[in-house]
């Protein structure tokens, strides 16, 4: 993990100069034990924005495709949990659940893509799966604006933790609901 501490170290700076977010509800996000970061994805560099408000290590799940050279140099070292995309990818789920049964933190894009403009998309069950497989709330949150090189530009809004509940579909939607009304604040 010190791989990782050195790279949160220069996206943290690189981000604060370059991208320049906003954040909004800092005080929802967990000091210590197991949650996940559940919102909606806008742009490549999201992850950044959220690797940004905690010192711990976010292992985010990204497509296999990612994991090609040379960025495969930097997202191996990341901790990133690489996901399969065509079908259900059981070793990234099993892993996903390994890393917050052990206390370290998930984040994710439940809409499996990135939005491209055509708004929020319906969220998958595997994000509420994991949370009730594996006892962690999930930390929903959204991402507003548009990235504007060395200008403020973008709002990251976090929500109070959520704790999904046996019934999958009515998590996942209830979820979405509660990343859309981050949306619209």
């Amino acid at each position: 993990m010190i791989k990782y501490k050195i790279l949160q170290h220069v996206v943290r700076f690189l981000t604060k100069i370059y991208i320049r977010p906003t954040y909004e509800g800092l005080e929802n996000i967990p000091k210590s034990g197991p949650f996940i970061f559940a919102g909606n994805h806008i742009h490549l560099v999201d992850p950044a924005t959220i690797m940004s408000v905690t010192k711990r290590p976010v292992h985010f799940l990204g497509k296999a495709s990612l994991f090609k050279f040379p960025q495969s140099l930097i997202f191996n070292n990341m901790g990133l949990i690489k996901v399969e995309r065509d079908g259900k990818d059981v070793s990234a789920y099993t892993n996903a659940v390994k890393h917050l049964k052990a206390g370290n933190i998930i984040g994710i894009y439940p809409e499996g893509t990135r939005e491209r403009g055509r708004g929020l998309l319906p969220f998958k069950k595997g994000v509420v799966k994991m949370s009730v497989d594996s006892g962690a709330v999930i930390i929903p949150f959204a991402t507003i604006g548009k990235y504007r090189p060395f200008r403020k530009g973008v709002i990251v809004r976090f929500g109070k933790p959520y704790k999904a509940k046996e019934d999958l579909k009515k998590s996942a939607e209830e979820l979405r609901e509660i990343v859309r009304k981050l949306l619209e604040k």
